[in-house]
């Protein structure tokens, strides 16, 4: 079992910035996949930003130029840094990871509300 533990979260103003870390109980080094979903309140679960291993990122149209994700093997840890928040990215994040042998995993999520 790997706990997934989300941090970061926070209200903010619009266009401005939040880094959310996700720490995680084991080793990253082998996973296949790890990435950042959110979802609002009466929404479907939506993918932000995933990053397979040997690949580049991927990001969802609507945070292109915005956010970036990123890992730090040494740390177990995946970030999140969002930047020019939007009201409509507000939503409950949470982090995902795949590990090799199709093991997936998820945190429970930490809040991010943009508003004025």
């Amino acid at each position: 079992q790997v706990q997934l533990v989300e941090t970061g979260g926070g209200s903010v103003q619009p266009g401005g910035s939040l880094r959310l870390s996700c720490a995680a109980s084991r080793s990253i080094d082998s996973v296949f996949a790890v990435g950042w979903y959110r979802q609002a309140p009466g929404q479907q679960r939506e993918l932000v930003a995933l990053i397979i291993s040997g690949r580049l990122p991927n990001y969802a149209d609507f945070v292109k130029g915005r956010f970036t994700i990123s890992r730090d093997n040494a740390k177990n840890t995946v970030y999140l840094q969002m930047n020019s928040l939007k009201p409509e990215d507000t939503a409950v994040y949470l982090c995902y990871a795949h590990y090799s042998g199709g093991n997936l995993y998820w945190g429970q999520g930490t809040q991010v509300t943009v508003s004025s």
